[in-house]
Order: structure tokens, then sequence, then C-alpha cells
């Protein structure tokens, strides 16, 4: 089966206009449009890009979705969802690269953009702590619990057996919140507050709390809630 002649003549545009004037130049569903057509070449795929953008919420959500969950929409087969997986692991890739390259706390910027982009548009809570050595460079980077869509749990004693177990400095703690506002709960800043008694007491410093949500980020430290 050939690709109708206005089809292939649409994405010839599209590409002259991806290269011409960068990713700028398209629109979101553009963008999933294209990458969409190169795993399925012989068939029209905005379609298919705007009901994935309507179905998920965002271009974000759809490149966060779990391989299930892209599997349950019509017209998405394997390959189609390798390509979503792939371009989401290679733009990560490079945020956290960017994330590491420098102590994490005169790079802040470039860690809330890797976090943002990792964990905005999870659909179920996530926790993580990030362990940093005495010049304030990335170590570890874990997740230490993953819950139901409104909650996980975390216990402080874990988190602070296991920094102690690397050796670390520091600790960054991080979580999401899947309904998209990161403002934080009043159980959100009292586990903080056991989690950096219990870690000053060992000499390890807890240096944020930060709550990721589509709708942007909070930090505890900035709030002054910790």
């Amino acid at each position: 089966m050939n690709v109708p002649a206005d089809h292939a003549g649409h994405r010839a545009r599209l590409r002259q206009r991806l290269l011409g004037a960068g990713g700028e130049a398209l629109a979101d569903y553009e963008l999933l449009e294209y990458l969409l057509a190169l795993a399925i070449p012989r068939r029209d795929t905005k379609p298919l890009a705007k009901r994935l953008l309507g179905e998920f919420g965002g271009l974000g959500a759809v490149m966060a979705a779990s391989p299930e969950a892209l599997a349950s929409v019509d017209g998405l087969g394997e390959t189609s969802i390798a390509a979503i997986k792939i371009v989401q692991a290679t733009a990560l890739r490079m945020l956290r690269t960017e994330a590491q390259a420098a102590p994490v706390l005169g790079n802040w910027q470039a860690l809330l953009d890797y976090l943002q982009a990792d964990m905005a548009h999870h659909a179920i809570e996530r926790v993580r702590v990030l362990h940093l050595n005495t010049r304030n460079m990335l170590i570890r980077d874990e997740l230490m619990s993953e819950g139901s869509i409104d909650e996980a749990a975390v216990h402080v004693r874990e988190v602070v057996k296991r920094a102690m177990q690397l050796g670390s400095a520091s600790i960054i703690l991080v979580h999401n919140h899947p309904g998209g506002d990161p403002s934080p709960s009043r159980a959100d800043i009292d586990l903080t507050r056991r989690i950096v008694d219990a870690a000053k007491k060992l000499g390890i410093a807890v240096h944020d709390h930060l709550i990721i949500g589509r709708q942007g980020h909070v930090s505890l430290r900035a709030q002054g809630l910790m």
C-alpha cells in the first residue's frame, strides 16, 4: 500500500519545516504525527497523533505513558510504541547528563529540568532520593517507593540507612503529585522534617524536598517548610 500523494506531500512539508526552522516550527500534534509516520510510513498519522494528545492530555504525558497504556490505543503497535519510548529515553538521557555534569547546588535548573521531564506526567506517585557526595556531585539517583495514584510509603529509617550505605554527604528528596498540583501536603511536610531530624543525627544533610507536578514544582526549603 503506497502513501497517497497528498499525505506524502504533507509529510515532505513537515520535514522541510522541521529541518529549516527546527522543532519550534511544528505544533505538538505535528511533532508526534511525524514521529509516528516514521514508524507507520503507509498511514496518515495525524488523526492518531491528535487522539493520543487528547487521551493522555499532552505531549509530555504521551511520552511518559507506559507501553501498556500506549498499547491500549487503537492503531499503536509495538514499533510505534518503541519509537515514542526511544524519544523519551533519549531526551531524559540528555537532561540527566546535563544535571550530572556539575555540582547539583550550582546546577539547580538543570536538575529541575530533568526531574520535571522525568516525573511530572507519571500516573502514580513515586519517591526518589538523590544522593550527593561532599562536592555535591550526584552519586546515585534511586527510586525509594512507588505507590498508588495518591500515596507512596516512605520509611525514614530506610532513607537514612541507604544514605549511610552509600556514604552520602547529603541527599535531596523528590516526589511527584500525579494530580498535577505540586503544593505540599501536611504529610509531605511532616515526613520531610522527620527525615531531616534523623539524617542530621548521622551527619547527613537534607538539602531540599522537591515536589514535581504538571503545574510546576515546589521546593520545601524555598517555602521555609524544612
